[in-house]
């Protein structure tokens, strides 16, 4: 079994059943993952499983301390010895270390996991903030109100998504000038 299709088999068993809508999240984010391979080139394989991977923690079966980034990044390590790049994007996804320090686990998340390549951290970004609850595009600044508005501006996420919408609206820009780049050189 490669890879991609081993990441959509371990996400499916552990988000399908107990949450349908952030399975469909997570399916549309690796959609999204693998429009951006004329960008990622060796990297894509690796791109699209962190990308259907990187809510896993939200699954009842691993959900330790409730903060989804740590729990996912650990169970990735430690129960399935997955590739250091795919655990390091879980980890650090859609600027956890933001929302950690708001849960007073920044240390921990540093600590454990050394943030991935910057380009492959915008992509994953990229992904995730361009892609509904239900899996179908958006906007980042779409994203950004709907996340705000589901759980309140006053919430640990809505802080932590409000701090840290000018860095995704910036990964965004670099990943759709990186494309556009790939477009206009094909």
């Amino acid at each position: 079994m490669g890879l991609t299709e081993w990441a959509y088999s371990l996400s499916e068993a552990m988000l399908s059943e107990p949450l349908p809508r952030r399975w469909a999240h997570s399916l549309g984010v690796a959609k999204r993952a693998r429009s951006l391979s004329p960008i990622l080139g060796d990297d894509a394989e690796v791109l699209e499983s962190a990308a259907v991977l990187h809510d896993i923690g939200y699954s009842p079966t691993i959900a330790t301390t409730g903060f989804h980034p740590l729990d996912g990044a650990r169970f990735l390590q430690d129960q399935e010895g997955v590739d250091q790049r795919i655990v390091r994007l879980v980890a650090h996804h859609s600027c956890a270390l933001l929302e950690a320090e708001e849960r007073g686990l920044k240390q921990e998340l540093e600590t454990e996991f050394q943030p991935e390549r910057p380009d492959l951290v915008d992509a994953l970004i990229y992904c995730d903030m361009t892609t509904t609850p239900d899996g179908t595009p958006t906007t980042p600044a779409e994203r950004l109100d709907e996340i705000v508005k589901r759980y309140g501006p006053d919430t640990i996420v809505g802080r932590f998504i409000q701090r840290a919408a000018p860095e995704i609206h910036a990964a965004a820009g670099r990943v759709e000038a990186r494309l556009a780049q790939a477009s206009a050189g094909s």
